[in-house]
């Protein structure tokens, strides 16, 4: 089935650059905080006072059939330090961008995060009573509620721990590569509990239900609970790299300055409702078919079994941080 018009904001991002790519070229028009490779359009979200005109201009010059916001602050301390900003990006650029596309006749793509939730009594429906712990999570709750205003026929995405190929390297999986290259052992939560989500499973559910013309908030998550550091371990695993290196540590050890839900994850029995054949790959297949078809920056990065570093001493540590929300 052909991708309807779909313009996609933030598309330099993981997310947005993998909904691109679901999309094609032919469908596909991408905006970025500047026009490079990955954005034919330059838009600055937080530029309150340009925002509204330059939405209108834009959507007037590109006339879509979808408008998939995968752009936001997603830096969960960050939004912590600059409260400010979280709102403008999450919440406010949000509802002027539904509010442009409706106006011109767009469906609306939201992209959110399980972070809504305390992380009390997770897995979490859809239809579970938000209680966001932090500046990210309340904000990208309030960009939820923003668009389903504007939009009601919006579709919301709720997601989280997403990983996989993007041009700049940033998520997890390759913090984690990198630092077992280097055998630099790495701190990962052990008590922080939900799906570690593909971000090309992600995409394509994601555009699945738009091609299907569905709305209404989903849950699109990996299809296994656990941990980070059993997370980290089965990457690590799936690359043949030394799993000893990921240290298991509890979050109150990571001085975090924004709460994180521990025993939180979503159900997707919804989107298997509507979508009973949708990919979502567990961390082993995820590296599987990465592997098979190397997009975006290179991954992993060498992970050596040189026996002359066999004797190398630990380089002290790094704590690992591109775990959480969205994509950060």
């Amino acid at each position: 089935m052909k991708s309807p018009r779909t313009l996609i904001v933030g598309a330099g991002g993981q997310v947005g650059a993998a909904v691109a790519r679901e999309v094609g070229l032919e469908s596909a028009t991408t905006v970025d905080l500047r026009i490079g490779p990955t954005a034919q359009y330059a838009l600055d979200l937080a530029n309150a006072h340009t925002l509204s005109s330059r939405l209108e201009e834009l959507l007037a010059a590109t006339r879509p059939d979808v408008v998939v916001n995968a752009a936001g602050m997603t830096w969960v301390d960050g939004c912590e330090a600059d409260p400010g900003r979280a709102m403008r990006l999450n919440h406010c650029a949000a509802q002027a961008l539904a509010i442009q596309a409706r106006r011109f006749g767009a469906r609306n793509v939201y992209f959110s995060t399980e972070y809504i939730f305390d992380g009390t009594a997770g897995p979490y429906l859809e239809t579970d009573h938000p209680r966001p712990l932090s500046v990210y999570a309340r904000t990208k709750l309030d960009g939820e509620r923003a668009v389903l205003a504007a939009d009601p026929d919006g579709l919301i995405i709720r997601t989280t721990v997403v990983y996989g190929p993007e041009i700049l390297g940033k998520n997890f999986a390759y913090q984690l590569a990198a630092a077992l290259s280097s055998r630099t052992p790495i701190r990962v939560p052990s008590d922080q509990v939900s799906g570690p989500t593909y971000n090309v499973d992600l995409a394509t559910a994601t555009m699945a239900l738009v091609r299907n013309r569905i709305s209404g908030i989903f849950n699109v998550v990996g299809p296994e609970l656990m941990d980070r550091a059993t997370f980290a371990r089965r990457l690590a695993r799936a690359i043949k790299g030394d799993e000893s290196l990921v240290r298991p540590v509890a979050t109150s050890v990571l001085g975090q300055r924004a709460l994180r839900p521990l025993n939180a994850g979503l159900q997707i029995g919804r989107l298997r409702s509507v979508l009973p054949h949708v990919c979502l790959r567990t961390p082993e297949e995820a590296v599987a078919h990465w592997l098979s078809c190397q997009i975006g920056k290179p991954w992993p990065m060498l992970v050596r079994t040189d026996p002359r570093s066999a004797g190398v001493a630990d380089r002290g540590h790094v704590s690992i941080s591109g775990v959480d929300g969205l994509s950060d």
